[in-house]
């Protein structure tokens, strides 16, 4: 009689032994990872200059104080200074820093890139397992979604939202992030239909799990690998597609970003007036910061996919 009362507290601590297999298996999967990507050259050095431009776009307010800014702060300063000790990437058509600009620049270029992206990743995983999950008519009608923004021209449909919010920083994250979630959808949208047709998710049917356990406890972490590889790869396209924005005067004209300052140098006539740093110092700037991120992103990608691992 008594060992019929004793199965009454086993339970809970299988549930807790079973989570911490759970964790134990992910802190090592992590460990993994982390191990292989160490062991990409190429992967190191763009996540390294992305560490260091991040840190020094986050100690900007302390490296270049705001009022560093101020033009009427700056009436002795010399306009169009070439690089030199005393101005180490030259100053703008109003005297300011360049590397000063540039720095403050990072933040908003940085900021939209990551917020953007980070939106983007989370429409198109959703709209991505909706469409490889459901059949019918929901599937197909999320599938004519997706198809209808791949076909239209993000970067067009980018400057008419642009054009009609109002302007500013969350108004362009809100552009590109609406714009440019189509290709990570039909990724997402391949994997799932990959995993739908393994047999512990064909298990789990059948054994009467609903569509939201299914999603949650077989799909998402299915798909989560590629889709982190995905993100390392679309930040620097949102940093090109903000730099365009700002470029076109859609931006905030108050804060400094890197396509504000290239614009700066468009109106100006940088380019044919003999101020290279102007136009070169951002431009380089951008493309660096695009190169290291597409680096981490192959090297994820190259870890997270087998048959990219294997060659």
């Amino acid at each position: 009689m008594s060992i019929s009362n004793a199965p009454t507290t086993a339970t809970p601590a299988g549930t807790a032994s079973a989570r911490q297999v759970v964790w134990q298996r992910r802190r090592a999967a992590f460990a993994g990872f982390c191990k292989e990507f160490s062991h990409h050259k190429a992967g190191m050095v763009g996540l390294i200059f992305l560490a260091v431009v991040i840190v020094a776009a986050a100690l900007a307010p302390f490296i270049a104080p705001s009022r560093m800014l101020d033009v009427t702060q700056l009436l002795d300063s010399p306009r169009f200074a070439p690089p030199s000790w005393e101005h180490p990437l030259g100053t703008d058509h109003q005297g300011r820093e360049l590397w000063v600009r540039m720095l403050w620049g990072a933040q908003v270029s940085l900021i939209v890139g990551f917020a953007a992206t980070i939106m983007s990743m989370v429409i198109g995983t959703i709209m991505g397992i909706a469409a490889g999950h459901f059949t019918g008519w929901t599937g197909g009608l999320v599938m004519r979604i997706i198809d209808f923004f791949l076909v239209l021209p993000s970067l067009i449909l980018a400057i008419v939202l642009s054009s009609v919010l109002s302007r500013g920083v969350l108004t362009i994250v809100i552009a590109i992030g609406l714009t440019s979630w189509a290709g990570t959808a039909r990724v997402v949208r391949s994997q799932t239909l990959s995993v739908e047709s393994r047999d512990y998710v064909e298990r789990s049917r059948v054994l009467g799990a609903g569509h939201w356990h299914i999603i949650v406890k077989h799909l998402l972490p299915a798909v989560m690998p590629l889709v982190l590889a995905n993100t390392t790869l679309t930040v620097g396209s949102a940093i090109i597609s903000e730099s365009t924005l700002s470029f076109l005067g859609l931006g905030d004209t108050t804060l400094q970003s890197w396509g504000t300052i290239l614009k700066n140098a468009m109106d100006v006539s940088a380019a044919t007036s003999g101020y290279w740093w102007y136009v070169l110092v951002p431009g380089i700037a951008i493309v660096l910061v695009v190169l290291a991120f597409t680096l981490v992103g192959r090297a994820v990608e190259q870890i997270v996919n087998p048959t990219l691992r294997s060659r």
